[in-house]
């Protein structure tokens, strides 16, 4: 018993600083180049159509937005090309650009205040939110506080494909936000709305009800990319003000 406390107060639990590399199986960013005679067959093979042939030095483009990151495309290239472990990160509609880990070095100062939707998940992008909380990720070192109300929210999180039955909620959610405003589309569901293809109960990815500011890649993100997101998300609300 005594070995067991031990360990505990000399190990404790101690909060870490953000990595945007997963495990060596993590399927993160595809890189290589593809051949000529396999990308019709590569683009054929994504399920949400992220994969497109192009007229570049890699052969191809990938919309992360739509990305699940299956591996189709890359199975399909024979090798050609891979997915390397390192997160897909954010991406800013504001200067079309993609935040990388500085977003995370100046954290003095910042204070974001973020309302969750949940438009229609499978409630994996939301048990990586919930990661974000725990103390490996600590969110609150960061001055980002999750809010009960949209009325007290700077940024509205928004998870899954948008359902016609949640539509209304969200389009509410956004107008009961104080300005100024963000809307951060969370997932490939949110952010690309192809994952489940098209029928009467989709209307689909979070920017067709409501102005998104910012992307999060990933099926599902990892919580690493969601903080940098939402510390993007503060510098551009702070921009605002």
């Amino acid at each position: 018993m005594f070995k067991v406390i031990e360990r505990l107060l000399k190990d404790k639990i101690a909060t870490e600083e953000l990595s945007f590399s997963g495990s060596e199986r993590y399927r993160g960013k595809i890189t290589g180049s593809c051949p000529q005679n396999l990308r019709a067959a590569c683009a054929a093979a994504c399920p949400v159509g992220a994969f497109q042939p192009a007229e570049n030095e890699a052969g191809y483009t990938i919309d992360y937005r739509r990305c699940i990151f299956c591996g189709a495309c890359v199975a399909k290239a024979m090798g050609a090309i891979k997915h390397e472990n390192s997160d897909v990160m954010p991406v800013l509609t504001e200067t079309a650009a993609e935040v990388t880990a500085a977003a995370i070095k100046q954290k003095l100062g910042r204070s974001l205040h973020v309302r969750h939707l949940d438009a229609g998940s499978c409630n994996a992008c939301d048990f990586e939110m919930g990661a974000m909380s725990n103390p490996v990720y600590d969110l609150h070192r960061f001055g980002v506080h999750v809010d009960a109300s949209p009325r007290h929210a700077d940024l509205l999180m928004v998870t899954g494909v948008v359902t016609r039955n949640l539509e209304q909620a969200l389009k509410m959610s956004y107008e009961a936000m104080p300005e100024p405003r963000l809307v951060m589309a969370c997932g490939a569901c949110a952010a690309g709305g192809n994952t489940y293809g098209e029928s009467y109960a989709i209307v689909g990815a979070a920017d067709k009800v409501v102005p998104v500011d910012i992307y999060i890649p990933g099926c599902p993100p990892r919580p690493a990319a969601m903080i940098a997101g939402l510390l993007a998300a503060a510098d551009m609300l702070k921009a605002k003000m």
